[in-house]
């Protein structure tokens, strides 16, 4: 949006005229009287239009420099408290496992489920710094803390399986989220936590990760993912299995607890689409927000101009008198 500052100063644009108008009139030099003038004197009269035309251009550039002029760029928007959120995405072997149904009747596997479910939940977190940390065999931070949510998005929609191993490294998942936030200064910090089996690799225990997270003040929610029971079909038969039996429970609860956070049981897509509304429910979004637009000043350009003009102006003085 373009607008003047001073707009006032417009007002100046009929004061050359006025001065022309109201000023008393140069006093005559007294006529010297010849008895013959020279040739050539008196037959042409020097043109003042275009003298008079660029003074016009230079005074209106002037008074548009007085004005002010600026360019304002599109609003951004500012969160002057945010919340630091990481999400901790399991991507061990065990996630390949088709036993996520969808409302559809379709079964997908776990990973699948929860890159959708995510997905959605990242789209609404508008205000929140958001970042990504994978772990398997180890564990790595994908992105860093970001109010990008369209590149923690892409980010999500990219990982797969086996990239990181098979082994599941809760420990170290939730130590390098908690090291993540040493240098935050967000009010509120939040791993999300999402895993389908129990601790199997890694140097870092979960328990004492937890315990390092609550010195912290950060809070883990954590989701186990995975149903309860799966038809599996072998070449005489089908017999009923349990796909969750490595699913640590009672340790995914312990770390939750530790930090005043909570534990979710998600055995389908529906199931894990509500943990997260009711996270969200938990962890409102901040509401308050800053507005700041880019500013910048053009009094530079019209100001050139005049002064380009007033140039002119002094060397055709000088060279017509």
């Amino acid at each position: 949006m373009f607008e003047f500052s001073w707009l006032w100063a417009w007002l100046l644009l009929p004061l050359p005229f006025l001065v022309y108008r109201f000023s008393k009139p140069a006093v005559q030099p007294v006529a010297i009287r010849l008895p013959k003038l020279p040739d050539g004197i008196g037959q042409q009269q020097p043109d003042t239009r275009w003298r008079k035309t660029i003074m016009a251009i230079a005074w209106c550039c002037l008074l548009g420099a007085l004005a002010r002029p600026v360019w304002y760029g599109d609003p951004i928007e500012i969160n002057p408290d945010h919340r630091d959120m990481l999400l901790a995405v399991d991507l061990s072997g065990s996630m390949s496992i088709e036993d996520m149904v969808t409302s559809g009747g379709d079964n997908i596997d776990r990973l699948t489920a929860v890159k959708q479910v995510l997905n959605d939940f990242i789209g609404k977190r508008k205000g929140d710094r958001l970042g990504l940390v994978l772990f398997a065999n180890h564990a790595y931070l994908q992105t860093p803390l970001t109010f990008d949510r369209n590149t923690v998005q892409e980010q999500l929609g990219r990982t797969v399986l086996g990239l990181i191993g098979q082994s599941t490294a809760i420990g170290e998942g939730l130590g390098i989220a908690t090291k993540t936030f040493i240098d935050s200064e967000a009010p509120q910090r939040v791993i999300i936590l999402l895993s389908d089996g129990a601790n199997t690799a890694g140097v870092i225990d979960p328990v004492e990760a937890a315990e390092l997270a609550a010195r912290s003040n950060v809070t883990i929610y954590t989701v186990g993912i995975g149903a309860e029971e799966m038809q599996q079909r072998s070449f005489f038969s089908t017999r009923t299995i349990n796909p969750s039996q490595d699913l640590d429970e009672k340790m995914l609860t312990n770390i939750a607890n530790m930090t005043g956070g909570q534990y979710f049981r998600a055995r389908n897509p529906q199931e894990l689409e509500n943990i997260y509304q009711l996270i969200d429910q938990m962890e409102p979004i901040n509401t308050a927000q800053q507005t700041w637009r880019p500013r910048q000043e053009l009094f530079r350009y019209p100001l050139a101009i005049a002064l380009l003009f007033s140039l002119i102006i002094a060397i055709m003085r000088r060279r017509h008198g």
